[in-house]
């Protein structure tokens, strides 16, 4: 299988996507184009280049921010002493269901983070929100750890994903 990963495009065959998640389908067929336009989020499709055109999985990003105080000490230490510092939000993540357990979501997983170091977009840490504890394990795969006050609430230092991306 060979997959291509690119910016959702309004030509993308989304009608039929079906991961399990209702609320993930409907946002990849309602609302996606809508919030890339709008400057809310970055969508990138995952497709098999046998059929460019079918979108069989999908990721959002966008800024965000997270307050200091909510990372350990230990990170802190090596920060600047701001309020709040700068941080890239991999938002919604999806699989249709036949491609469910052929790691295309570690892959889009993959490709969000090297996508996210080739931006010019200053950040120091790169956030997810799992929808449970299931999905939060998932992460904790690619080193992200837990906010101690929010379990499935997630970050990981851009540091440590340049580390893993340089192997």
């Amino acid at each position: 299988m060979n997959l291509v990963f690119s910016l959702l495009t309004p030509d993308m065959d989304r009608r039929g996507f079906a991961c399990g998640e209702a609320g993930l389908d409907a946002y990849l067929q309602k609302q996606a184009g809508q919030d890339m336009r709008r400057g809310f989020a970055t969508v990138i499709a995952a497709r098999e280049s046998s059929r460019p055109e079918k979108v069989i999985g999908f990721y959002s990003l966008a800024a965000a921010s997270v307050l200091l105080d909510a990372l350990p000490e230990a990170t802190v230490r090596k920060m600047p002493r701001y309020p709040s510092v700068p941080a890239i939000r991999l938002g919604r993540l999806a699989v249709i269901q036949k491609m469910q357990g052929r790691h295309v979501g570690s892959l889009l997983v993959w490709d969000a983070m090297r996508r996210c170091c080739r931006n010019e977009l200053a950040w120091a840490v790169m956030l997810v929100d799992a929808k449970s504890d299931r999905l939060a394990a998932f992460y904790e795969k690619f080193l992200f750890r837990r906010f101690s006050d929010r379990d499935c609430s997630l970050w990981i230092s851009r540091r440590q994903v340049e580390h893993m991306l340089a192997r």
